[in-house]
């Protein structure tokens, strides 16, 4: 089902849409005929503006057919084209930081009617390394956002060095997904500095973050006790945030069922500052700056 948001916009849609329809083809011929027929009783001595007085247009109509084609284009775009997400976590750290505002692609995946999401027309599917905005499984009310590492028919394993490797559909060899260790990471977890890896996944290279001594969390979604390998089934797909060690995802509640798919996200339209000093006195969700550095494409 829909979120709250896109169910008012389509009612707000439909119902400004019939109003619009309702006057264009019978209230307004309706006022024309009266206006026409004032004006061959008054003969010349009336002009124009006063003949509108005599069947004015309602002014609910007016604003509802006025509203028709800019919710209508609202609605359109935020449902079948682009719609815009903000971050709240930093589980996507460090390619996604909290602030950042994207644009996800809503054709990427099909197009699903925005109330029921249904699909109704075949566009594509995820490839390994996109990142997607999905239905939470466990809430479908909730959005999330992970990166792809598993396609339906893989098997993936994580391994105690917290490395995947994934066997593709119909092989037997689970290929290590390439780590290069960068010398620098501006990223922290309390007093312990964040490792920070380049990591080649399908055709995305792209950074992740490793909590050096940080043990994996106890999986609890797995085929069999002590492991750390699933096989994906048809029609679902394996997500991980690239904050490894700080990420609830497809190692912990499961995989993420294509109906689910929300999108692709494909740039970062802007992105809000929101540290501040202890002693403060703006509210938390006030920014403190926007980093200009960080608007556009995303891997």
């Amino acid at each position: 089902m829909a979120n709250t948001f896109s169910l008012i916009l389509v009612l707000a849609t439909l119902v400004t849409g019939i109003i619009w329809a309702l006057d264009k083809f019978i209230w307004a011929p309706k006022r024309q005929l009266k206006i026409e027929a004032a004006a061959a009783n008054a003969g010349d001595q009336v002009d124009a503006k006063t003949l509108q007085t005599v069947a004015p247009q309602p002014s609910w109509v007016e604003s509802a057919s006025s509203m028709f084609p800019v919710i209508a284009l609202i609605m359109v775009f935020r449902s079948f084209i682009y719609e815009p997400f903000q971050i709240p976590s930093g589980s996507m750290m460090p390619t996604l930081l909290v602030g950042d505002f994207i644009l996800v692609e809503k054709f990427a995946y099909g197009l699903k009617d925005p109330v029921f999401r249904h699909q109704m027309v075949e566009t594509g599917e995820p490839e390994r390394g996109d990142i997607v905005v999905f239905k939470y499984p466990p809430q479908p009310n909730i959005d999330y956002i992970k990166r792809v590492v598993g396609l339906p028919g893989d098997t993936v394993r994580y391994s105690a060095h917290k490395q995947i490797c994934v066997a593709t559909k119909g092989s037997n060899e689970c290929k290590p997904v390439p780590l290069t260790e960068m010398t620098d990471s501006e990223f922290s977890q309390g007093m312990t500095r964040l490792v920070q890896f380049n990591e080649q996944l399908g055709e995305q290279e792209h950074q992740i973050l490793v909590h050096p001594l940080k043990r994996d969390r106890t999986l609890a979604y797995q085929p069999r006790p002590g492991s750390s390998e699933w096989v994906v089934p048809e029609g679902q797909y394996f997500v991980m945030g690239d904050n490894r060690d700080n990420s609830a995802d497809s190692r912990y509640w499961g995989f993420v069922p294509e109906a689910n798919l929300v999108g692709k996200a494909v740039g970062i339209w802007i992105s809000f500052e929101f540290e501040r000093g202890a002693d403060s006195a703006l509210p938390s969700w006030i920014p403190t700056g926007v980093r200009f550095s960080r608007i556009g494409g995303i891997n």
